[in-house]
């Protein structure tokens, strides 16, 4: 071997020995090889639709606690963001507004109302069944969608004056559709007084389910279920003795 050879592999040999062993500098072990692809997989992981779907949803959970503790038009984005432990620019990464937020509490409120009250109405029981059925869904709303029964009662006015939120009447008047519908139902069959008028007495059911929200607190001496069938029993029964 010529003698520029043998330099050439003492060379490569040694820089391969400083390769392999802890660094002198820093008193840290040289770093692991990665395998094809654990990078990628790492930054995939961290950034992933999953997980950020996650974040969107721990967001709008915490931001549902506070409309319903302040109000929606009391809450800012700066306290969201507070309460979030992120800066408020940081929240414009998974909603361009205040409104975006409660735009989704809402919208899933009223799309799970709806499937729980048709599925009641297709169930086919008589006029009475389906309206204590329709009752017991509204009260088992109080505790999951508290957030949006509590701005539904005191942001409706607002709400229905920006164009996004346009479906909140159309919403409004398909449940009261439903109920209307039922009532009447138990009025041809004589199960229900023919001198109530069935817009009005709905309207009437409506608001004190609805107005519940701000007292009703879980854990006390009623649950949702017995708020419910308290409640049918003075809407059937009356408090008078017979």
């Amino acid at each position: 071997m010529s003698t520029r050879s043998h330099e050439q592999a003492v060379g490569s040999k040694r820089h391969n020995e400083r390769v392999t062993t802890t660094s002198t500098n820093s008193g840290r072990p040289a770093a692991k090889p990665r395998t094809s692809g654990e990078g990628v997989s790492r930054r995939r992981a961290k950034g992933s639709p999953a997980l950020a779907s996650e974040r969107r949803e721990h967001l709008v959970k915490l931001a549902a606690e506070l409309f319903a503790k302040k109000g929606f038009q009391a809450t800012t984005v700066r306290e969201i963001a507070e309460e979030a432990g992120i800066l408020s620019g940081s929240l414009y990464h998974h909603f361009d507004s205040k409104e975006s937020i409660v735009d989704e509490i809402v919208s899933v409120f009223f799309t799970e109302l709806m499937a729980a009250y048709r599925a009641a109405i297709d169930e086919g029981g008589t006029p009475q069944e389906t309206i204590a059925a329709l009752v017991r869904i509204a009260f088992g709303t109080l505790e999951p969608h508290r957030a949006a029964i509590t701005v539904m009662q005191n942001d409706w006015n607002y709400l229905k004056g920006l164009d996004r939120f346009a479906y909140l009447t159309k919403s409004e008047d398909e449940v009261e559709k439903l109920w209307v519908g039922a009532i009447k139902d138990g009025q041809e069959v004589g199960l229900f007084r023919e001198d109530i008028d069935p817009k009005l007495t709905y309207r009437m059911i409506r608001d004190t389910i609805w107005v519940a929200v701000r007292w009703y607190q879980p854990g006390g001496k009623f649950n949702a279920k017995g708020l419910a069938d308290h409640y049918i029993k003075v809407l059937f029964d009356g408090i008078c003795t017979h």
